[in-house]
């Protein structure tokens, strides 16, 4: 095995090659062209793409975790998750969609998700509605930069999603709504995300602490 190349020498280079190529042009010749060995180098870490993939999946994850804020109150550590999410997310071409779906290789990850679980148990959540919190922030999360890295790369090529081009296709005096809603939408979609995030997590005092409980405080 030529260098010994280690496992995460490998995924740092191929999170490289995922900015350079995107998702589509990750594959295992051209990454092992980039850290100069031949293929069987890389198969002798991973058995195929989808367990590179899960293993760069995981590693966003390790990045998530240590980002994410461990102290205030539960909504306070909700939004963070949530900011912290897409903002890592996002620091790579295709990295929402490449995150979304992959299985974690590293337990570690999953443990240390046991603490800000504990802390909304902690404040009175149902652990019930306490997962479902979870798995609505990071659904949406999730969502949102998938969207939102399709429009961003799309529009590097041309400019069909760009405001101006959306208004010239609307009528205002028909449609005024339509015509103001785009101009809330579209110019800074983080500050959008982040006014989302927390009007979910506001919503979500109002859950309970599981049916008929009370507000969440």
């Amino acid at each position: 095995m030529a260098r010994g190349l280690s496992r995460a020498e490998i995924v740092a280079a191929a999170l490289t090659l995922l900015d350079e190529a995107g998702l589509d042009g990750l594959n295992m010749r051209a990454l092992a062209d980039r850290l100069g060995v031949k293929a069987p180098a890389i198969y002798w870490h991973f058995a195929h793409k989808q367990a590179l993939v899960d293993e760069m999946g995981t590693e966003l994850w390790r990045q998530v975790v240590a980002a994410a804020p461990r102290t205030g109150s539960w909504q306070q550590q909700m939004v963070g998750f949530a900011l912290e999410l897409r903002r890592i997310l996002l620091s790579h071409r295709d990295g929402a969609k490449l995150f979304s779906g992959t299985y974690l290789t590293d337990v570690a990850v999953l443990e240390a998700q046991e603490e800000p679980l504990a802390a909304l148990v902690a404040s009175g959540v149902d652990l019930e509605v306490a997962v479902d919190i979870s798995g609505v922030l990071y659904a949406y999360t999730v969502g949102a930069a998938i969207e939102e890295q399709a429009v961003r790369q799309t529009s590097l090529a041309d400019d069909r999603y760009s405001l101006s081009q959306r208004e010239q296709r609307l009528d205002p005096e028909r449609f005024p709504l339509m015509t103001a809603a785009g101009r809330l939408a579209f110019p800074d979609p983080g500050a959008r995300f982040e006014r989302n995030v927390r009007r979910l997590v506001a919503g979500f005092e109002q859950w309970g602490s599981g049916p008929g409980g009370r507000p969440l405080a």
